[in-house]
């Protein structure tokens, strides 16, 4: 075994434990859009922020204003629910988790510009998933296409990849089966450089640092927190803990040094945190 895939090996798993733990204040800032409000990919981006609803087929997405949530746009897709949505300046990439396919389409009409298949599909098997504690608080969740599992009766599911990246011209994804990182060059869809998860159910993912260095952003919803990776190594070198109480993280984004999140319940919260630019 290589050096770095070592030191991926124990960040993701043997050092989870041991990293620093913060534990940070959330704010829910808005009702997420829709008729049937179930959010479960978030991106930031200059024109606004984009909400990924896994409510389908077909899953539609949002642009919304960040100040005030007023809708910029919006239209349907042809994904089969997903949880991860970024944009490359041109079009944005969506997962089509549950057809285990990433779209590339139009980000005016929702066209599909192109499809891949995705790798690391499989079946998760989650005996108790974590669900969020705003359940019975918001019925309107119970009318989503992906109703809450009932506690204790597990999920097993066959799906693909959930949050997504785009950096530097690549596309970064996590995919729960495989409970890995992926790094691909998005014209050939090779896979460059993988890293493990933190557990069995990663999800929204965000960038954030300096000019010196970047850190990669990764929530757990089942273990209901968010880590903070080394990209290069996959080192975990941060977490931050939620409260049983605060909404569930799924989707996750960072704008401007603020780091955004969704409760697939129906809100979209951020975190009263600097996490650099």
């Amino acid at each position: 075994m290589r050096r770095r895939e070592f030191l991926a090996l124990a960040g993701a798993y043997g050092a989870v434990c041991d990293v620093l733990t913060r534990r940070v204040e959330v704010e829910t800032v808005f009702d997420a859009p829709g008729a049937q409000p179930h959010p479960n990919g978030l991106q930031a981006t200059p024109e606004g922020l984009w909400v990924y609803n896994q409510t389908g087929p077909p899953s539609r997405v949002y642009l919304l204003r960040y100040e005030d949530c007023k809708m910029l746009r919006s239209f349907e897709t042809e994904a089969d629910r997903g949880g991860g949505i970024t944009f490359d300046g041109e079009a944005i990439w969506i997962s089509s988790s549950y057809a285990c396919k990433i779209l590339r389409v139009d980000a005016h009409t929702g066209k599909t510009l192109a499809a891949f298949d995705c790798p690391g599909i499989g079946v998760v098997d989650w005996p108790h998933p974590r669900t969020s504690p705003l359940a019975h608080r918001r019925p309107v969740a119970a009318q989503s296409s992906v109703p809450p599992p009932k506690k204790g009766s597990g999920h097993r599911q066959k799906t693909g990849s959930h949050g997504m990246e785009w950096r530097d011209g690549k596309l970064w994804f996590v995919v729960p089966p495989a409970k890995t990182v992926y790094r691909v060059d998005p014209k050939t869809f090779e896979v460059e450089h993988t890293f493990p998860s933190a557990g069995d159910r990663p999800h929204g993912v965000g960038w954030a640092g300096n000019r010196w260095r970047r850190w990669f952003w990764c929530v757990d919803t089942n273990l209901n927190a968010i880590f903070k990776h080394d990209p290069a190594t996959g080192e975990i070198t941060e977490k931050i803990q939620r409260a049983d109480r605060d909404p569930l993280p799924h989707g996750m984004t960072i704008w401007k040094g603020t780091m955004w999140y969704c409760d697939d319940i129906g809100v979209i919260c951020r975190l009263k945190a600097s996490f650099g630019a």
